[in-house]
């Protein structure tokens, strides 16, 4: 089976949550409710257990305005479609204890709402901040991958309705050329800032969701070093042990210095 993925262009998003509504409508999610956020015109405002898709509204520094008047500026804005990376080796995927989370045929991470118990480790052990748990029924959501979808040879949905292409699909490999190869298409153009997400050197290993953004990537919720907590427990248990026997010397010491 070939592992799938996505490439999700910020360079070509042009924030208009298409993908946001198809992603609602195809797995039928409610809404997040009508409340102003105040961000920019970013009212879903993150991922979430209801939103598996979310476009971040980036406002930057006003520009000057090419042949406005004096003083006046016009907005610069970024944008950028977020999901579940489906990692590679998934923190959420290594903390469930009831087997709730597995892996699908086509490299999605997938939480089986039928199993989950609503613990939340898989909540604090995602690297992303992606997964969250629904206060309603106590479960835990996140993007399937429409992997539905995939099985019936179809897009995933937010793929399928972008209307700019800014959100690929297709064999993880590939896409790794794609992005590539439109690093060097924007550096022709002179744009030089232009960086792939794809974190294969830390503990996650890589994504099935990559990113191709302008500028630094903690700008689009993406942390410059996601690790699985897993990789801490070897030093969690040291210091356990190290205690454990500092303990067991002192309360021999004391044993002994009393039997004298």
């Amino acid at each position: 089976m070939t592992t799938t993925g996505f490439l999700t262009d910020s360079t070509l998003c042009i924030g208009c949550k298409a993908c946001e509504v198809a992603c609602k409508e195809w797995n039928q999610l409610p809404d997040d409710g009508y409340e102003w956020s105040g961000h920019s015109y970013d009212n879903t405002q993150a991922l979430g257990h209801s939103t598996w898709r979310h476009v971040k509204f980036v406002e930057d520094t006003p520009e000057p305005a090419v042949g406005g008047n004096l003083g006046e500026q016009l907005p610069a804005w970024s944008f950028s479609s977020d999901v579940c990376k489906h990692c590679e080796v998934a923190g959420c995927l290594e903390a469930c204890p009831t087997g709730a989370i597995v892996r699908m045929e086509f490299g999605a991470v997938f939480i089986q709402p039928d199993i989950c118990n609503g613990c939340s480790y898989c909540v604090v052990s995602c690297p992303f901040g992606v997964v969250q748990r629904n206060e309603e029924d106590g479960r835990a959501f996140k993007c399937t991958f429409c992997s539905d979808r995939q099985r019936a040879g179809l897009k995933p949905a937010c793929a399928q309705a972008c209307p700019t292409e800014s959100i690929r699909f297709g064999p993880l490999d590939e896409l790794r050329d794609q992005a590539q190869d439109r690093l060097k298409k924007l550096a022709a153009r002179g744009i030089e800032d232009a960086v792939i997400y794809d974190p294969t050197e830390t503990s996650v290993e890589g994504i099935h969701a990559l990113f191709l953004m302008r500028g630094d990537p903690r700008t689009y919720n993406l942390p410059q070093q996601p690790e699985v907590p897993t990789i801490y427990q070897k030093k969690g248990w040291t210091s356990a042990v190290i205690a454990a026997g500092s303990m067991l010397a002192l309360a021999l010491l004391s044993f002994l210095g009393e039997s004298k």
